[in-house]
Order: C-alpha cells, then structure tokens, then sequence
C-alpha cells in the first residue's frame, strides 16, 4: 500500500441524521473490518454522514436500501465522487444510483471534496496535479469505507470506486495507491494511470512512476468522442494529457492482461473494448460513446448543454453494478 501524504489524521466519526448527531466510531481489526456481525447504525434512506478526518469535517450522502436493512448478508458498497464544481447529493441525481441500489440492494456513498469551488460546490485534492499540501482525500475515502462498515455494515471487502471527471481522476488515484482496499474501479469521463508526462514528442504518457498498485484492479470506463472537457484523445488541460486509449491501456498492462482488445459495437452509438486473460480475472474494460460528451451514460438529469450529448443507448450505473457486483478485494485478508 502506498501513500502520497504525510498529513495525521484523526481517528474519530459522527453521523448527522438530520438535525441530530450520534457518535459513532471507526471499524477496528477487532470487528473483522466489515466481515463479522453488525448492526447498523445508519436508517433507510438518505443520510448526511459526517467524518473527522485530516483534521476536518469531512461530509457524504449515504443511501441504505430497505431491503439492505432486513438483509442478512453484508451489502456491498458503491462509493461514487463527483465532478469538479459539484457535490455529492447532485452525484446522486446526475448517476440515479439510488435506483439501482433499490433494485439490486447495495449501500451508495457520495462523499463531498473538501476543496471549495463556488457555492457547496467542491473539486478533489487529487495527487500530483491539484494542491501540494491540501487534504488528504485518499485518507477521507478509507476512513469512510471503515466508518461505513460499522455504521451501514458494508462488506468492505465488496467496495466499487466509482467517479465521474474530477472524481474519476480521484478515484484512479485511490486505485492507484490502494489496490488492496477496492474490488473495481469504475471512472466516467476521467480515467487515469497515474498523472500526463511528456512523451519528448509534443505529447503525453501516463506517468507510471506515479501509479504503483501493489495488485490488479478490475477497471470499467467510460468515455465520449466529443468530451469537450477530457478530450478522449488527449490534450485540453494540464491535468490531463494523455487520452482515455492510454490510460485504458496502461490499466491492462498492468493487469497482464491480452495485449489485443475485443472491440464489440454493443449499440449503434456505443462500442465496447475488452481486455481479456488479465491476472486474477482483473479485467479492463472501455465503453466508447461516438459523439458522446462529458456526461453520465443514461442519465436523466438535467445536464449543461455545453458538456455535450447524455447518451441513452447504455446505462452506466446498470453497468457499474453487472462489472463489481461479484468482484471482492483482498483488504485486509
């Protein structure tokens, strides 16, 4: 496991239920870390969770499922991070994960950057590319997969990471630096291997010195031709560079999977590319959206025209849930 950070970070959680506070306190190795019995703590429904994290107030929106309540089993968690000048409760409108997980019955956490970026909007401090000495939000995000198994008894052996732009970038770099703690990574619209570095011919590769995953990841992006923000080709801002073809690439390199894709047309608009044969089942697969934008596959909500075409043919978040739904991490085994 590596760390990029030398922040110290405090230990303790509350949860907000409303207006209303009730401590509560992190999984220990004791509990088994989310694998032993467990009563939830956190209702159905949505709740507001605040974690003490770095120092700081950290905040999520949580949603348990009914049927998760009256569940035996530990249900699996889907943490999805928002975009640049954005917040968790829109994640979840722009996503409509709730649904999903009202279908399939697993708990969705949509954690808040700490970063602020206009009106309770925030960015991610994402490693090698945002701010030097900002918060640790690598450490937010384990400290929240720990608080959720004692508070929503997650399986945290059954976290997918998901995002979307921003948080897509943030959660590769969870990948990148936490194999061991995550079952799937799932990025929209910002897949990354690590940071752009220049390749001595006017362009960029993804700097592998920076992305060091002690294990294989299984890897499900999403990407639109015509993404005006993260040109699937690369370029646009500093931060990006390279384009989602490379990133994808240098996620199945280290994977060891085959080094020849399968290329399918799943939709008229819409291609699937597979790589297969991958160490320890860690498959790496890219959807392409042709005329696709920097938007959320088959949202339903209301979207800035100038990010482009949603598209409707696939559904990311029904995809997300058929990739990671029997995937398990090897955290703390």
């Amino acid at each position: 496991m590596h760390s990029r950070w030398s922040l110290t970070l405090a230990a303790a959680a509350s949860l907000a239920v409303g207006a209303l506070f009730a401590p509560f306190a992190p999984a220990s190795a004791a509990e088994d870390h989310g694998r032993g019995a467990c009563h939830p703590v956190l209702p159905a429904g949505e709740t507001t969770v605040h974690l003490l994290s770095g120092g700081a107030d950290r905040t999520a929106v949580v949603y348990v499922p009914q049927r998760v309540r009256t569940k035996s089993r530990r249900p699996a968690l889907v943490l999805t991070l928002h975009g640049s000048a954005s917040n968790g409760a829109e994640q979840l409108v722009r996503t409509g994960l709730e649904a999903t997980a009202d279908a399939e019955g697993f708990v969705v956490a949509a954690p808040n950057g700490l970063l602020p970026s206009g009106a309770d909007t925030y960015r991610w401090n994402v490693p090698f590319v945002t701010v030097p000495d900002g918060p640790d939000d690598e450490q937010f995000l384990l400290d929240l997969i720990d608080s959720l198994s004692t508070s929503a008894c997650i399986d945290d052996h059954r976290v997918i990471a998901s995002g979307y732009s921003g948080g897509a970038r943030m959660v590769s770099a969870l990948a990148c630096d936490h194999s061991d703690r995550i079952a799937a990574l799932v990025a929209v619209a910002g897949l990354r291997y690590g940071p752009p570095v220049a390749d001595g011919q006017g362009g960029f590769v993804p700097d592998a010195s920076r992305c060091t995953p002690d294990l294989p990841v299984p890897v499900l992006a999403f990407a639109g031709t015509a993404d005006p923000v993260n040109p699937f080709a690369g370029g646009g801002a500093p931060y990006w560079g390279y384009g989602t073809i490379a990133g994808t690439q240098a996620w199945a390199i280290h994977n060891r999977c085959r080094p020849t894709p399968v290329t399918k047309q799943v939709t008229p608009h819409v291609t699937r590319v597979s790589y297969r044969g991958c160490k320890a089942n860690a498959d790496v697969v890219l959807y392409v959206i042709e005329g696709g934008g920097h938007t959320w596959p088959g949202s339903t909500a209301s979207w800035d025209p100038a990010l482009g075409v949603v598209t409707q043919e696939i559904s990311a978040s029904e995809l997300l849930w058929d990739f990671g739904r029997d995937r398990h991490s090897p955290a703390w085994s």
